[in-house]
């Protein structure tokens, strides 16, 4: 059994969520079709798996959106909920630039010896 991030199990079981709303659309739909398929269909059978596809298809699109924004906020390193990339590319960038301090403050030093000894 694979471990995730504590972030990373309620997305997943959200997307799990998602999977099962979607059999669930394409059952009610399944439904609404073999009844208007019929000679005479039940009217009150047609609106209720209609109207149960339709709510199926907006919390579906909802979940989704969620689901999409997300994962842009993750692709483009704003910060997001469970997530240390950003913190850890601030601290990658602030090592950086120590180093670069250091390089520099090294160069100082050499250039002020040098005028020393002249």
């Amino acid at each position: 059994m694979a471990t995730y991030s504590l972030a990373t199990e309620p997305r997943l079981r959200a997307l799990e969520d998602i999977e099962r709303e979607i059999g669930a659309i394409l059952q009610n739909a399944g439904t609404v079709i073999l009844e208007l398929s019929k000679e005479k269909p039940n009217q009150r059978l047609l609106h209720r798996h209609a109207a149960a596809f339709r709510a199926s298809v907006q919390h579906v699109e909802a979940e989704l959106s969620a689901q999409i924004r997300y994962l842009t906020q993750v692709a483009t390193g704003q910060p997001h909920e469970g997530s240390s990339y950003s913190s850890s590319k601030d601290c990658q960038m602030a090592l950086q630039r120590v180093d670069y301090v250091r390089l520099k403050l090294s160069d100082m030093a050499r250039t002020c010896e040098q005028m020393l000894e002249n």
